[in-house]
């Protein structure tokens, strides 16, 4: 997919299948962002856990720039991602906000700078992060087609968080089985070894389990173990009839 296809809007789907992770589609869509805002620095900043990091970056000075604002903990960039709040600086010379980071910024050589909100109001925040010699360099700029992008990228890491969760509770699930099927395999121990009822064989697993103050989960593996020898199997996926 060519760059002009990611300004019109294209599939997002389509544009993430043609790279090998989300990190290359970032990279990307930065490649993208400094080539139709002619910025000499751009950068994508996510943050989670509340610790913000460029993860990746184009051109020059984009690093650094950001690095300034996260050891300061204040910043455009921070701004933007927190506020969820477009934020365009015409002329470093005249600020007044964020400490010395102006200062900072104009010994780079930046003068103007624009910070687009990404995925805002989510576990995984962010900002695509443009910075440019000249100053006020996009106080006349159509800014449609960067915030395209920044929404594309919003909708990327959505996807991606998305994946993970399922993976995660996928996980948990398969846990959850593991320690039910080991809780029934020992419940089946106790009712053949007391010819007693299901619910009479849990009864005495779990006053078991609170005499020696251990998780009956844990009580029935060891059960198991000395039983056979070998610790219980986790169950598997049925075979196909």
């Amino acid at each position: 997919m060519s760059v002009d296809d990611a300004y019109n809007g294209s599939d997002i789907t389509q544009w993430l299948l043609e790279t090998d992770s989300l990190e290359d589609f970032l990279q990307t869509l930065a490649d993208a962002a400094l080539e139709l805002s002619r910025a000499q620095g751009a950068g994508l900043t996510l943050q989670r856990d509340g610790r913000p990091l460029t993860v990746v970056s184009s051109g020059t000075a984009a690093p650094e720039l950001d690095e300034k604002q996260y050891g300061q903990d204040d910043g455009p960039c921070l701004q933007a991602l927190r506020t969820g709040e477009e934020l365009l600086i015409d002329d470093m010379l005249a600020e007044t906000r964020w400490g010395d980071y102006p200062a900072y910024a104009v010994a780079c050589g930046m003068r103007s700078s624009l910070s687009l909100p990404i995925a805002p109001r989510t576990h995984t925040t962010g900002a695509l992060n443009l910075y440019a010699a000249p100053p006020e360099a996009y106080a006349q700029a159509d800014l449609t087609s960067l915030r395209s992008l920044a929404a594309q990228a919003t909708g990327a890491i959505a996807l991606a968080q998305r994946i993970a969760d399922t993976q995660e509770f996928a996980g948990q699930l398969q846990a959850a089985m593991t320690h039910r099927s080991v809780i029934d395999q020992a419940l089946g121990v106790i009712m053949g070894q007391r010819r007693c009822t299901a619910q009479e064989a849990f009864g005495i697993l779990r006053s078991a389990s609170q005499h020696r103050n251990i998780k009956l989960r844990d009580l029935c593996t060891e059960l198991i173990t000395n039983l056979t020898g070998r610790p219980p199997t986790a169950p598997g996926l049925r075979p196909r009839s």
